[in-house]
């Protein structure tokens, strides 16, 4: 599987994720504090989607920018970067919405929690099955990168 799949089945399911956290987080905000809990669900789910989103983003961006060469200073500056954004952001956001009197904040941070906590599920679970080679070269078809019979190790 190619890098660019493993990023997009990770989008494919934290898009699912969204919706999920969304629905059972808008359900439990609404049943503790009505209009105001079921927007700072949404508010809680959607910034932990944009956050988890722009890793994956941005991996796929420096990856087509790099060429596919992960360890060039290309891809680690879009990674990087696309980190040191989502960090001022998320620095930003707190001290816009914190003082907010239409935000409740334990809906808000349980959502935020849920959709990251189901977000490095989903990364590890996709990775882990992703069935990454771990040579670079091409096996040969016949010896499937095992040693031919008679040669040595």
């Amino acid at each position: 599987m190619t890098t660019t799949a493993i990023m997009q089945r990770i989008l494919l399911w934290g898009g699912i994720l969204a919706a999920a956290v969304a629905v059972v987080g808008g359900v439990v905000g609404w049943l503790l504090a009505a209009g105001a809990g079921l927007a700072s669900a949404l508010v809680g789910t959607a910034l932990a989607i944009i956050f988890c989103m722009l890793t994956a983003v941005s991996i796929l961006l420096a990856f087509k920018a790099s060429r596919g060469v992960m360890i060039s200073g290309a891809f680690f500056g879009i990674v990087l970067g696309g980190w040191l954004l989502k960090f001022v952001l998320f620095i930003v956001l707190v001290f816009v919405l914190g003082d907010q009197e239409w935000l409740h904040r334990g809906v808000a941070f349980g959502s935020l929690v849920a959709a990251v906590i189901g977000s490095l599920v989903i990364d590890c679970v996709v990775i882990a099955t992703s069935r990454q080679p771990t040579i670079d070269s091409d096996a040969d078809d016949e010896t499937q990168g095992r040693p031919a019979s008679g040669a040595r190790a």
